[in-house]
């Protein structure tokens, strides 16, 4: 699914006019989906108090049509004309005939009216502006959503619906207005906007969910990139068959670990592994070798020699060089830390990586050692997959990590061009980047994944995705895409706060049975 601007979903719009879909159409087509998508979260609407904000243009329209459709399944509806609708407007003229309550905001005296709304509401639809906002919201715009605020802090379980986009938010960018509501769910129309995906409106936007409103997919010839679904993805997995063996399925190289941070190695493993690697190899510290074997007991074991305890050896560099040719792919950097000598050796291997066929996945240590090197990407000219979170991206690229988080999708495309390299910018809706211009964003985004480790397990889902001869932008993709999957069946059953990313590991296997069988 494409990402879209709001330029170019107003010609999105057009084209459809041109077709033959009629705005009217779209409009009942969005309505209906947003009844459903509310619904859905409500549960059984009936009885249920929704109040709707109801703004001068499209958007509003959309709110009304969604308000008629649950006002039929038993919703209690009240409608708040924010904004003055055309003169004989139908769809209000509609809904009042169906005996929908309608209170104009401007007649509302100190907003009385609506705060006695909001305290008795179970639910509130912004429908007041959409992608067409182009200037600060002022006078009785400004207040009705400061009072929604008021009364959301308040009472935490009202429940505030954003149509299209929470009214404010800047759709290209994800500037926010100093008003704009507090969301608990966006129901998006048609395709995503970039501005969603962005911080400060990343934050205001709460779970997003794209609703058809049957535009074509066609209908937009241009797009800011694609947006990750269950049908994308499926197409990516790796072909399983019964006559195969393990060097069908590839063999993936994983350089991790140091004395402090052995789990990160076994993480990283483990995730191949359930990823589906047909031979998973661990070049580590030979010190530590002993206590990775007694838990990864499927893994093979490349020792590398020490500069002390638990650090490898800048002469570990043969070793590895001399293994290298025989893997599919390799992982450099989780756990590896930044001693010196860890260092050097790590900087040793990029300079291997020059000379082989190997794909490459640099992640976490191998990162900020990239980062300690001026105009890095210079001498490190090989394909490869980088995988930084915001303050590893901060440091390969000199921003801060604000200016990153408010233009995430510009930001991990432009790096990926620059460097040449498929890039993924982790966190809520990771971006992947690749060097041609290709952007896709990932569909989740879930608090439970920000803890200790679960990069790794992202790390080494992708190396076992490439060693089964994945391309490095799929294997991106589909990686991600599996790693936010497996983190929302956690969450199901463990809730958001103590998910540990060793849960992870058994869903994994799960996670691409549920994608394969399209559920």
């Amino acid at each position: 699914m494409k990402i879209v601007t709001a330029a170019q979903m107003k010609r999105a719009e057009e084209e459809c006019v041109r077709r033959g879909i009629s705005t009217g159409t779209l409009m009942e087509n969005a309505g209906r989906s947003v009844a459903v998508e509310v619904g859905k979260i409500l549960g059984d609407v009936a009885g249920k108090h929704i109040v709707f904000f109801i703004g001068p243009g499209n958007n509003g329209g959309d709110g009304l049509v969604a308000a008629r459709h649950l006002y039929n399944r038993g919703a209690k509806i009240d409608l708040y004309l924010v904004g003055r609708r055309q003169d004989g407007d139908s769809l209000i003229a509609k809904a009042i005939d169906d005996g929908i309550p309608a209170i104009t905001a401007v007649e509302d005296t100190n907003l009385k009216k609506l705060t006695e709304l909001l305290a008795r509401a179970d639910a509130v639809v912004d429908a007041i502006l959409g992608t067409g906002r182009d200037r600060l919201l002022e006078g009785v715009f400004a207040a009705a959503l400061a009072e929604l605020n008021r009364v959301k802090k308040a009472k935490p379980s009202l429940k505030v619906f954003a149509l299209d986009i929470p009214t404010g938010l800047d759709a290209d960018t994800g500037a926010v207005d100093p008003n704009s509501p507090i969301s608990d769910c966006t129901i998006t129309l048609g395709f995503p906007k970039p501005g969603l995906f962005n911080l400060p409106g990343a934050g205001l936007s709460g779970k997003l969910i794209v609703a058809d409103i049957g535009i074509p997919e066609d209908a937009s010839n241009a797009s800011r990139g694609e947006y990750l679904e269950l049908n994308n993805v499926r197409k990516l997995l790796p072909n399983r068959s019964p006559f195969a063996n393990k060097g069908t399925f590839g063999k993936a190289l994983i350089v991790a670990g140091s004395v402090n941070y052995v789990g990160a190695a076994y993480l990283a493993c483990s995730a191949a592994m359930r990823t589906g690697a047909g031979l998973t190899t661990l070049a580590i510290a030979k010190s530590l070798e002993p206590i990775l074997a007694a838990k990864l007991t499927e893994t093979t074991y490349l020792p590398l020699s020490e500069a002390e305890p638990g650090i490898v050896s800048p002469a570990a560099v043969d070793i590895v060089k001399e293994e290298l040719p025989d893997y599919d792919v390799v992982l450099i950097g989780p756990g590896m830390g930044q001693r010196g000598p860890a260092v050097e050796f790590m900087r040793g291997l990029f300079d291997v990586l020059e000379n082989v066929k190997t794909k490459a996945i640099l992640d976490a240590d191998a990162l900020n050692t990239l980062a300690g090197t001026p105009e890095w990407w210079r001498g490190l000219t090989c394909d490869a997959i980088l995988t930084p979170h915001p303050g590893e991206m901060a440091r390969l690229t000199g921003k801060s990590i604000e200016a990153i988080q408010r233009n995430r999708l510009e930001t991990a495309r432009e790096a990926a061009q620059k460097w040449h390299k498929t890039v993924i910018l982790k966190g809520a809706y990771t971006v992947i980047a690749a060097p041609d211009g290709r952007l896709a964003v990932s569909p989740f985004a879930t608090a439970g994944l920000a803890s200790a480790g679960t990069g790794d397990v992202l790390a080494g889902i992708i190396a076992g995705l490439a060693a089964q001869g994945l391309s490095l932008f799929d294997a991106a993709c589909l990686g991600v895409y599996l790693h936010g999957f497996a983190g929302e069946m956690v969450k199901d059953t463990l809730g958001d706060a103590g998910m540990l990313a060793s849960d992870l590991l058994p869903v994994l296997p799960l996670t691409i049975k549920k994608i394969k069988e399209g559920n």
